[in-house]
């Protein structure tokens, strides 16, 4: 293994630098001076948006892959681009890292850079790297670009709008749970192997997520601009209510509507979740949800990856959930909470 201070903190830029190649014209000058500098479209305006994931809140290093870290580091950043339905061009990457971490460790973190860099066609122009007591904490920077009457916030929502999902929900929870699951087993029975067969699906939605740059490619070829628009992070329940009270709207959305993969389902059962409360709460999908008009419900009926779960209500009505048995339940958010205890 090798320490970072053999290579010092130029031969390290260098490193990174000569790793992942930039895609864009736009780009004028990536790593390596004291700023990044980039050409903005006439006709477009910047959309700029921070992630940070901390070791031990975020991520658990026992079981989640250095370059899979890497990789989400990008997708959950450029993921808040596409909320906005505009297009991730560059990312900026800086990193919190204590003593234990070694230039093989950093390699790999950034091979999973690039190759999110290379999947979502974004550059990676810049910045920093400082030390930290203990623990790693990764921070993202996504700028993206699109037309300013393309660009779609959160307010936007207008009463008989239709609600849409895109995806399946509460993969990425189910498969931290087996994740947890595997890890109690393994500080009891240290001699034990991970019985993760079987779950390769749920344990990719947690570990290496991908955003949706081919949902806002879809409703740019369909011309259809979302009235209002946010990713899935911390739950669909959480995310909805955000769109209701930025929209100043009540949403209705239907139990039997809510797109679930077998393999969650079945996983919830087993392991003794309700699977309506896994796809509400779940979070860290980074799934699409979006309101539209009912005009473009023709577009969207036959595309496979689109689940219309709801329509937007008055504000007088509140946000509700409509259960299998027709029973009205008000939609509460139990997703993630940075600050709950």
């Amino acid at each position: 293994m090798t320490s970072l201070e053999t290579l010092g903190e130029f031969g390290w830029i260098e490193r990174i630098s000569n790793i992942i190649p930039i895609q864009h014209e736009n780009t004028i000058k990536a790593i390596g001076d004291d700023a990044a500098v980039i050409n903005i479209p006439q006709d477009e305006q910047l959309l700029i948006s921070t992630d940070t994931m901390v070791e031990g809140v975020h991520f658990d290093l026992s079981f989640h892959p250095v370059a899979h870290l890497g990789f989400k580091a990008i997708t959950t950043a450029i993921s808040d681009i596409y909320a906005m339905n505009g297009f991730a061009k560059q990312v900026l990457v800086s990193l919190a890292i204590s003593s234990k971490v070694t230039v093989e460790f950093l390699d790999e973190f950034y091979r999973g850079v690039k190759i999110a860099c290379k999947k979502y066609e974004v550059d990676l122009i810049g910045g920093d790297t400082t030390s930290t007591q203990r623990g790693i904490v990764i921070n993202v920077t996504a700028i993206g670009t699109q037309k300013p009457r393309r660009i779609v916030y959160r307010n936007g929502a207008q009463e008989n709008d239709l609600i849409v999902v895109t995806g399946d929900l509460g993969g990425a929870f189910m498969g931290l749970q087996i994740l947890n699951r595997e890890k109690a087993v393994f500080a009891q029975h240290p001699e034990a192997q991970p019985e993760l067969g079987g779950y390769e699906y749920i344990l990719q939605r947690q570990l290496k997520p991908e955003c949706r740059l081919d949902v806002i490619n879809q409703l740019d070829a369909l011309d259809i601009i979302p009235t209002s628009m946010i990713d899935i992070s911390d739950g669909l329940s959480s995310e909805a209510l955000h769109l209701a009270k930025q929209s100043n709207k009540g949403m209705i959305i239907y139990e039997d509507k809510l797109p679930l993969d077998d393999l969650t389902r079945d996983t919830a059962n087993m392991l003794g979740y309700d699977p309506t409360t896994v796809a509400l709460n779940g979070g860290e999908d980074y799934e699409l949800l979006f309101t539209v008009p009912q005009s473009a419900e023709e577009k969207l009926r036959n595309l496979p990856d689109f689940t219309i779960i709801g329509y937007v209500d008055s504000p007088v009505e509140g946000s509700n959930l409509i259960s299998r048995g027709k029973n009205k339940y008000p939609l509460t958010a139990q997703g993630w909470n940075h600050f709950k205890e």
